[in-house]
């Protein structure tokens, strides 16, 4: 809707802004942008949403050399690694929400199946 919208409000400049937002059911402020971007020559829309990837992808091999080096290592350990060998800052839970899209979890004790007699916590 936005090649049609943007071609005919580039086309029918003499009307109103206000008209052009009524016409096609779109916020005034919707319609001006529409407008900005035909007039620059833009009659497709932009892409949404997040850009992907990450800039851990990068040190991918790193972050995993280090954790088959020292199994119990800590986010915090590689955290500081990081930014030490790599001058890479980040936070430890965004290394964490990295190493869990890459399907590395990490349990304290093994699981324990649960009982109905006796509590297991």
């Amino acid at each position: 809707m936005i090649c049609v919208a943007a071609f005919w409000l580039r086309h029918a400049m003499a009307c109103r802004r206000v008209q052009a937002a009524a016409r096609f059911g779109i916020g005034i402020s919707t319609a001006i942008a529409w407008i900005a971007s035909a007039r620059g020559g833009q009659l497709t829309p932009a892409k949404q949403g997040r850009r992907g990837g990450s800039r851990l992808d990068a040190h991918k091999d790193f972050i995993i050399g280090m954790i088959e080096d020292e199994k119990d290592i800590t986010l915090n350990e590689m955290v500081l690694r990081l930014r030490e060998d790599k001058a890479v800052s980040i936070g430890r839970s965004a290394l964490d929400v990295w190493l869990r899209k890459c399907g590395w979890t990490f349990k304290k004790r093994p699981h324990m199946h649960w009982s109905r007699s006796v509590l297991t916590s």
